[in-house]
C-alpha cells in the first residue's frame, strides 16, 4: 500500500517556528554569556581566600591595579610560572 502524501507546512506554521527558533538561540546565547562571565570570575574566590592567609606589604592603588590587571589579562598559571622565576632575594 502507497504512503499517503505528507502534508506540507504552511507558510504562517514556518514562520512561527522560526520565530520560536529565534527566541531559543537568543535565551541560548544570554545563558552562554552569563556562564562566560562566571567563568571569566571563577577563579576569584579562591585568590581572594588566599590572600587572606598571606600578609601583604603596603602598596598603592596603583601597584595594586596593575596586579589586578595582570591577573586579568593573563593566564593564572602564567603569572604563577613568572612569580616562581623570580628569585627569594628580589621577592622581598
Amino acid at each position: 500500500m502507497p504512503k499517503p502524501a505528507r502534508k506540507t507546512p504552511s507558510l504562517a506554521a514556518i514562520e512561527n517556528r522560526r520565530a520560536a527558533l529565534r527566541s531559543e538561540l537568543a535565551a541560548l546565547d544570554q545563558q552562554a554569556r552569563e556562564a562566560h562571565e562566571a567563568a571569566r570570575d571563577a577563579g576569584r574566590d579562591t585568590l581572594l581566600a588566599a590572600l587572606e592567609r598571606v600578609r601583604i606589604s603596603a602598596m598603592g592603588k596603583a601597584d595594586a591595579r596593575a596586579i589586578a590587571r595582570a591577573i586579568a589579562t593573563h593566564d593564572a598559571g602564567a603569572i604563577t610560572q613568572k612569580l616562581s622565576e623570580l628569585e627569594p632575594s628580589s621577592a622581598a
